[in-house]
């Protein structure tokens, strides 16, 4: 076989990583983003566990999709109960969920310690609960909990758990790594005895692991690579202490690296706005360093590296990250050179002269010196090449600004700006109150601008990070500010340094500001003058 089955348990497993939390309606909203994707099967979770989980799954059966089905999670029946007296298994009988995802126990430690039974009757446990609901119709996919730390206790026995599985009618059996700590020669050894074992049977072996040893990806692609056909795993790697292996590095890893159909080109280009969708979701700041879908993934610095894309991208890149629907981010910093410069111009329309490039890198290093730091500010850092380049025209003239701060004894704290500035030569006076300094001036900066720029109204300020970069001097050390702004569609950085902290917030705001008008294409200072501009 070629293709692969991609199994989905962000729903269940991967909720029970810390920070995890949504409602049910949110979980919908999970479920056709998985859908779009191209998961084949969404596990959504126990639909007996809790008033939350009977919520979603009455939602999830009134939503149609595409291509996934959903999967109902469930354990093995109790020890001294028939399955068909389970309260649980027959709920997972009566929901709606083609597909039933049982948990057995696999090892022998856990057999006599956990579920307290001899090992004849945890096989029967696992027998009767696999037949029960194969009865009510069911697609049963049997998960074999800490199948290779059983296996190393116990082969036969190992085996033999998957082997009731199978003879009970369970068209998958998944071979899961529980703890998370059996590395990648481990799972191959395992895997070749487990496919050995079903072949020519038609039931499909799975694979589903754990991150603790850092493992989670290469586990399941040795798995993959040993035979297995099912995998398992989380959007984004979310789950219970170091997560699941992330489905988001598995895709693309097993599609392009290893031949393994998972998904459609179509499908693979939505893998990163997908992965950060579901961070967005869960108010999660995605990981700029994740494989494949992070910001930096396909980001380059030194200049020999920018030099080498430049001629063939795949000089320092292993994929298009087009593919993948990520973006090739060429850095600017102390060490790049005038390819890096170029690039970036070039990504900005402007065209620069080996003489302009190399006043640029004079000044990139100069500014880093003094604590600046281009790779997070691409906004501040294309509005120096404008300026450099004679393409530069500021969206007003300053006059002055003050922030005044004020406690008062019943302890509530007021924070007033104003500012004044000039724009198409007429003079604005702007006063504001904030919950801040920065936000007052921000308030009063807008509205001195907004009438003749109203575009200001739609770039928004989303994330504010400030940096001591001298801890010796205190507080009186030089700050770094770096803000994100967004226009509901791009986001980009700018960035201010000063001794000042005001000082420096104000210059990564009015960068922020003048890229965000500039990307946009607003002309400056253009509006003629209109009586009573002063106020």
């Amino acid at each position: 076989m070629t293709g692969i089955e991609l199994y989905d348990t962000t729903l269940r497993d991967g909720m029970q990583g810390e920070g995890m939390s949504l409602s049910a309606p949110e979980k919908v909203r999970v479920a056709h983003k998985l859908d779009e994707i191209g998961l084949d099967l969404i596990e959504a979770g126990f639909p007996s566990s809790n008033p939350k989980e009977l919520e979603l799954f009455e939602l999830l059966s009134r939503e149609t999709f595409g291509h996934a089905q959903i999967a109902a999670f469930g354990m093995t029946r109790r020890r001294g109960m028939r399955a068909d007296e389970d309260p649980a298994l027959q709920v997972l009988a009566d929901c709606f969920a083609p597909v039933c995802t049982l948990v057995g126990k696999t090892w022998g430690l856990h057999v006599e310690k956990v579920l307290r039974v001899d090992r004849a009757e945890n096989l029967r446990m696992i027998s009767e609960s696999v037949a029960f609901l194969v009865g009510a119709g069911k697609r049963v996919v049997y998960d074999a909990e800490h199948f290779f730390d059983g296996f190393a206790d116990d082969r036969e026995y190992a085996l033999a758990c998957l082997r009731a599985a199978a003879a009970a009618g369970a068209s998958t059996v998944v071979c899961c790594d529980t703890n998370g700590g059996t590395l990648p020669d481990g799972i191959t050894d395992a895997m070749r005895a487990v496919v050995g074992a079903f072949d020519g049977t038609g039931v499909a072996v799975g694979i589903h692991t754990h991150d603790d040893a850092g493992c989670g990806v290469a586990n399941t692609i040795a798995a993959v690579q040993a035979g297995a056909t099912h995998v398992q795993g989380t959007i984004n790697g979310y789950g219970e202490r170091c997560g699941n292996a992330n489905l988001v590095t598995l895709i693309p890893n097993l599609q392009l690296k290893l031949g393994r159909t998972c998904v459609s080109d179509e499908q693979l280009a939505a893998l990163t706005a997908g992965a950060h969708f579901f961070d967005e979701l869960l108010n999660f700041t995605p990981d700029p360093d994740q494989p494949y879908v992070g910001r930096n993934a396909f980001a380059h610095k030194g200049g020999m590296h920018v030099a080498g894309v430049n001629v063939d991208p795949a000089a320092y890149e292993h994929i298009d990250p087009a593919v993948v629907g990520n973006d090739r981010a060429v850095l600017v910093s102390e060490l790049s050179g005038k390819g890096t410069v170029l690039a970036r111009a070039a990504d900005a329309g402007l065209t620069l002269d080996d003489g302009t490039a190399a006043r640029v890198i004079d000044r990139v290093k100069e500014l880093e010196h003094r604590g600046y730091h281009f790779e997070a500010a691409e906004g501040s850092f294309e509005l120096l090449l404008r300026r450099e380049t004679g393409a530069y025209e500021p969206l007003f003239r300053l006059e002055s600004w003050r922030a005044i701060v004020e406690k008062r004894a019943d302890g509530r704290v007021e924070t007033e700006a104003t500012v004044k500035l000039w724009v198409g030569g007429e003079r604005y006076v702007r006063t504001a109150e904030g919950n801040g300094p920065v936000n007052a001036l921000d308030r009063a900066l807008r509205d001195a601008l907004v009438e003749i720029h109203p575009d200001l109204a739609g770039i928004d300020l989303v994330n504010f990070k400030v940096r001591i970069l001298d801890e010796a001097k205190g507080t009186g050390a030089v700050t770094r500010v770096l803000l994100d702004a967004s226009d509901g569609e791009r986001v980009w950085g700018s960035i201010g340094v000063s001794e000042n902290v005001i000082e420096a917030s104000w210059e990564a705001l009015v960068d922020s500001l003048e890229y965000g008008m500039q990307a946009r294409g607003h002309p400056r200072g253009e509006r003629p003058a209109r009586a009573g501009a002063q106020e």
